[in-house]
């Protein structure tokens, strides 16, 4: 194992903050959001990112913490705060894609976090 000095520290962070500026949608896929239908939204975002040719990566992840709000969306974007969108049906997945992706606007009804990148 290497150790690692401040400076080399530093530069790693830089590098793993540099990946984060990717866009990135994920869908949180735990039990609770299968059950209120995450399935539905990951697979109608898959589509409609393949389809309309988006640079966005589209990731399953696991309990987002909000059980109450499933399924839940979280959608982060170079230069603008990251959004987790709570309650999220297939229509409220269109309206991200055409809205948050496409024009850059928050969907404002579905907002449960708003937070700085």
């Amino acid at each position: 194992m290497v150790k690692l000095d401040l400076e080399r520290l530093k530069a790693f962070r830089e590098e793993l903050r540099g990946r984060d500026r990717r866009d990135y949608i994920k869908v949180g896929m735990s039990t609770c959001g299968i059950a209120a239908g995450a399935d539905k939204v990951y697979a109608l975002l898959k589509e409609e990112i393949e389809k309309r040719g988006l640079a966005v990566s589209l990731e399953k992840c696991g309990c987002l913490g909000m059980c109450f709000a499933e399924p839940l969306v979280e959608v982060g974007m170079a230069g603008a705060p990251v959004v987790i969108y709570g309650r999220v049906d297939t229509s409220v997945a269109h309206r991200i894609i055409d809205e948050h992706l496409c024009c850059g606007r928050i969907v404002s009804d579905h907002v449960y976090e708003l937070r700085r990148s």
